[in-house]
């Protein structure tokens, strides 16, 4: 497989004035940084790693210090900050434990750090405890950061998974499930009237590995040459858009529907489920979803919609469960590429 270099001009992210303008602009590709694993570099190298390779977003699941200090100055790298889910229901609850993550974890840094996103939680909806407590949380999240003073271009999210979903298939209708509508719909309001995205976690890979009798490889990687699914005028190629459109689906039938999406984790395992998992089908998948992003053709029920991709992840990550979810990293703890992608 020939090495990838991702197209610069059409990832940057600009910078305008000595001080960083807090925004993402969509159509852009990062990767998550996970901290499951005893034996990672330090965060200034992995920061730095970053860089040389030419990747954008950053996201990480909650405050690391570290982390924050190691991305001050980067003018290049944007940063989505992850809440712990713990934290939600203190957040929903009472203003005052919201001004003090702000003025703990954003206040300290945003002036240095080019913050895009503050995510509440991860994954909460729809059966985590957490759950009814999302939308309250984002919206005192806001307030806190208006209490501190700080630039609105900072957005207030969460991220969800495909769960939330009870209908995907066709993509035209997509619905959440009953347990997930009421909470999804509080979420979506609050996150329309302040022109934020939700962020969705995707991966066609446990799709297709769950199911290979009915879902082709060349579907879930980009691959095939002809349209698979036919839902009423429009035409998928691939897995991953008619998983995108069928969330946007839902988000209609909701009356959310001018919430946009963006992708907060998607990737593909070197190994731990063979034969679905290997480098040649992690290389494939990564390579062509960011092509597809980067080419601004959106999906086919949101043509020409551009959307932020992170992929996942880093690191392969020592202390997750064993097989596949070990198995994500573009590189290994030692910074050696697990598979050449990067340019760097």
């Amino acid at each position: 497989m020939p090495l990838f270099f991702p197209t610069t001009s059409l990832l940057f992210i600009f910078i305008f004035s000595h001080q960083f303008l807090h925004r993402s602009v969509f159509g852009a590709v990062g990767v998550n940084y996970g901290l499951n694993s005893d034996n990672l570099p330090k965060p200034n190298e992995v920061i730095n790693l970053y860089e040389r390779c030419g990747i954008n977003i950053v996201r990480i699941f909650e405050p690391n210090h570290e982390i924050l200090h190691a991305l001050c100055g980067k003018e290049n790298l944007v940063l989505w900050l992850g809440t712990r889910n713990e934290d939600i229901e203190g957040f929903a609850t009472n203003q005052e434990v919201a001004n003090a993550w702000v003025n703990a974890n954003v206040v300290r840094y945003y002036k240095d750090v080019n913050i895009a996103y503050i995510t509440v939680g991860n994954e909460v909806v729809p059966g985590d405890a957490a759950s009814p407590f999302v939308a309250n949380a984002i919206k005192n999240m806001m307030q806190a950061l208006d209490n501190a003073g700080v630039q609105s271009d900072i957005k207030v999210t969460t991220v969800v998974a495909m769960t939330v979903l009870e209908v995907s298939s066709p993509p035209s209708a997509g619905a959440f499930s009953a347990i997930a509508a009421r909470t999804m719909k509080d979420i979506g309001n609050v996150l329309e009237s302040s022109c934020a995205p939700i962020l969705v976690n995707v991966y066609p890979y446990f799709a297709y590995a769950s199911n290979p009798q009915q879902i082709s490889m060349s579907y879930a990687l980009f691959t095939s040459t002809s349209p698979v699914v036919v839902d009423g005028d429009l035409q998928y190629f691939n897995l991953l858009d008619a998983m995108v459109d069928s969330f946007y689906a839902a988000l209609e039938k909701i009356g959310v529907e001018g919430v946009r999406i963006g992708i907060s984790e998607t990737g593909w395992p070197t190994k731990g489920n063979e034969p679905f998992t290997s480098v040649e089908n992690a290389l494939t998948y990564n390579k062509n979803i960011v092509e597809h992003v980067s080419s601004g053709v959106g999906t086919p029920r949101m043509p020409n919609l551009q959307y932020d991709v992170v992929l996942f992840e880093m690191f392969n990550e020592d202390l997750k469960s064993p097989g596949v979810e070990q198995n994500f990293g573009f590189f290994d703890p030692s910074m050696n590429p697990v598979y050449s992608f990067w340019n760097c």
